[in-house]
């Protein structure tokens, strides 16, 4: 009786801290995740509806940027939301879709570095899928994949720029590959790290479904 008062009781906080996160909403992380998401199309629409590609460039790196700062304002000002554990992975992955999709059409970039890139990320996109299929718990972004992400951000605007006829076109393409190929490496170490991450998740989004459903009994 004790044992299942306690599991009881556990599974109720829990529940109480779920419901508390999930209604911070109108956060500033949260907020800046969704101008990333709607400055997307005029990101589209620089590169191919005025082809300026220093534009786009600048904006590409822009909102790549606001990917470190929306985290720092959510860590160090208390203002983590479920909403955000979801909005700020969905915007950086739509953004690097979006990005590298246009920036492929322009050919603005090895697509060596654009096909392993993409490869990786429709892998994990399914993979997430599939494992939310499987009743897992929701895992937390590892840093390796922050940092993989971060590093193809802010490579392809570098890329996009040294097309552009630019002053510093010699610079861009050189510090593209710098920070793009740290970034494939850490990208790629992160989802071998999510094997074992995923299957964690799921036995214990399992348990805890079944722990619930003998509450409820």
């Amino acid at each position: 009786m004790a044992t299942r008062e306690s599991e009881g009781a556990v599974v109720a906080e829990k529940a109480e801290e779920a419901e508390a996160s999930s209604s911070a909403i109108l956060t500033v992380p949260n907020v800046i995740s969704v101008v990333r998401l709607l400055c997307m199309p005029l990101f589209v629409y620089l590169l191919f509806g005025r082809h300026e590609r220093a534009l786009a460039a600048y904006l590409l790196a822009v909102l790549g940027a606001t990917d470190f700062v929306d985290g720092y304002i959510a860590r160090h000002f208390g203002q983590v939301s479920d909403l955000g554990k979801i909005l700020d992975p969905t915007a950086d992955r739509l953004l690097l879709i979006i990005g590298v999709g246009s920036i492929a059409i322009d050919r603005a970039a090895p697509f060596w570095i654009i096909g392993l890139a993409v490869f990786r990320e429709v892998a994990v996109a399914i993979a997430a899928l599939v494992i939310a299929a499987k009743g897992a718990r929701r895992m937390d972004v590892r840093w390796f994949g922050k940092a993989g992400t971060f590093g193809l951000l802010v490579a392809f605007p570098l890329f996009l720029g040294a097309k552009a006829n630019v002053s510093w076109e010699d610079q861009a393409q050189f510090f593209g590959y710098v920070t793009a190929i740290p970034g494939l490496i850490f990208g790629y170490i992160a989802a071998a790290l999510y094997i074992p991450d995923s299957r964690k998740a799921i036995a214990e989004g399992r348990a805890a479904g079944a722990a619930i459903e003998g509450l409820t009994q």
